[in-house]
């Protein structure tokens, strides 16, 4: 591993590309080391992770419109949709765009946290499907998606994006490009200009995930998705980015981030190192935002411990600074407290999580979330109790540079009428790698049972979950097993025909 100082200098430096970011990005992903077993076995679990959340949620609304789009770009020899048949192809970065929203919509899969927050997991679908319309074997995808884990975990570890309010898109974009590199085995100079375009176009603010939080928060990632598969095709055909992207003088540090008298640390592994980023992320068993999912694991166990809730006097959580600016009461979003508010909206709200864990001692994807639920919450008004605060310990925590340290949960204070206190505390998820229950391959295989095995059936889901274990030794056409298809008449008409461009006339 090397760390590499970054930050900005003036045009007049002519800054060599050996020396810049996206070059060292580039330079380990054209040539990063053989995959270790234990990284092929937590790459065939996240292939299956997504798949069960994209199932799970592929009638969805937003789902059903990034799916419509898709289908306005048919492809002889493409990729796949999520639950349709393999005969039916269409372009790749319009897959990557469908399959990657229906992954991300019920917030429900895989996440790093350091210095900025991230869905790596995000990444596997446009991978897919670049895979599949190139053919490429299964080793070679492999390559792709563990090479975006550990630079998409490199980024996130050294530069905070949502200090200067800018999306964690940011990060996802030019890591997705850097795997799709890898996958291909392009060469250093090709990868290098499209990392440095994928920066360049990637960079928005942090409103999508505050306020009134919208369903655009789950085509974020099909967004950075099609956008990575575009830079390489462009990068591929020869043309050029602008560069330096992280160290010029008008570039996202100088501009974006924290300016010309910033410094950020970004380790990455030399030419020639195996990467194991992708053993440091971890995935939810809730679908919530990560940073409830220990807190959810923790309210559905105090909440027998409470008698009768109109006596609950008030509840404060104690945890971090990421989380209680975020999902907390710090983030001062009225929202959070609207039981009309979007689903999205709620899966960022702490205090209607907490709520609604505490009183039906369980987590659903669908059923805590209805409107019914949330206004049921609201009149019951336990939600409205809920009062965040920052401990300099848990923020602390959080950022503990040691990853069997590091801890994303917080202390719950249930305060009684009667002046009865009751506590409880817990630093990571049962789910995590050091929680109670730490998710292996039987964990992912049962939540893509229960999420989606009634669909699928039971030879479908057999057939699946062998090709995402055997993922190494797939030649090109078994890529196809990684996009399962439902039985026919499962996936619902994509949306309105001709409801939009894409679809108009069809």
């Amino acid at each position: 591993m090397k760390t590499y100082d970054v930050r900005v200098h003036p045009s007049s430096a002519r800054l060599p590309r050996e020396d810049q970011l996206a070059w060292h990005i580039a330079s380990f992903a054209a040539n990063p080391g053989p995959l270790d077993a234990d990284v092929l076995e937590m790459i065939a679990c996240r292939i299956v992770d997504n798949a069960a959340v994209a199932l799970a949620a592929i009638n969805r609304g937003p789902v059903a419109s990034a799916r419509a789009m898709a289908l306005g770009h048919p492809r002889k020899g493409g990729a796949t949709l999520y639950g349709l048949p393999a005969t039916q192809r269409f372009d790749a970065e319009w897959a990557a765009w469908a399959n990657s929203t229906a992954v991300r919509e019920l917030d429900y899969h895989d996440t790093f946290l350091a210095a900025e927050y991230s869905h790596p997991g995000d990444a596997i679908s446009p991978l897919i499907a670049v895979a599949q319309q190139m053919g490429v074997s299964g080793a070679d995808l492999a390559r792709g998606i563990a090479v975006h884990y550990e630079v998409h975990v490199a980024l996130v570890k050294a530069i905070s994006l949502h200090k200067y309010k800018k999306d964690h898109a940011g990060h996802l974009a030019p890591a997705t490009t850097a795997g799709i590199g890898a996958m291909l085995g392009l060469p250093p100079e090709v990868i290098y200009q499209a990392v440095g375009q994928a920066v360049h176009l990637s960079f928005s603010t942090r409103q999508s995930r505050k306020g009134e939080i919208s369903s655009w928060k789950a085509y974020v990632p099909g967004f950075t998705g099609k956008l990575a598969v575009e830079c390489i095709d462009r990068a591929m055909r020869g043309e050029g980015s602008p560069s330096p992207i992280y160290e010029g003088e008008d570039s996202v540090i100088a501009w974006m981030l924290g300016g010309k008298d910033d410094v950020y640390h970004v380790t990455l592994p030399e030419a020639g190192e195996s990467p194991r980023a992708i053993l440091e992320t971890y995935t939810k068993a809730h679908s919530a935002e990560y940073q409830a999912q220990a807190l959810i694991d923790l309210a559905i166990e105090m909440g027998h411990q409470i008698p009768d809730w109109d006596q609950v006097k008030s509840i404060v959580l104690e945890t971090s600074h990421h989380t209680h600016h975020v999902i907390g009461t710090g983030a001062a979003d009225p929202q959070k407290s609207d039981p009309e508010a979007s689903r999205e909206t709620l899966d960022h709200s702490i205090m209607y999580i907490l709520a609604v864990a505490l009183e039906d001692g369980a987590w659903h994807h669908v059923d805590s979330y209805t409107r019914e639920r949330a206004r049921a919450a609201d009149k019951r008004g336990l939600w409205h109790k809920i009062t965040t605060v920052e401990h300099p310990d848990w923020t602390a925590r959080y950022h503990e540079q040691d990853p069997d340290k590091r801890q994303f949960g917080g202390k719950i204070i249930i305060t009684l009428r009667d002046g009865t206190v009751i506590e409880g505390a817990r630093g990571v998820a049962d789910a995590h790698p050091n929680g109670k229950a730490p998710w292996g391959w039987d964990a992912y295989v049962g939540k893509l049972q229960t999420l989606a095995g009634a669909e699928l059936g039971s030879e479908a889901l057999e057939r699946f979950t062998a090709a995402a274990h055997a993922l190494a030794t797939l030649a090109p056409p078994e890529i196809d097993l990684l996009i399962p298809a439902l039985p026919a008449g499962r996936v619902t008409p994509a949306s309105v025909t001709g409801a939009g461009i894409f679809d108009h006339g069809l």
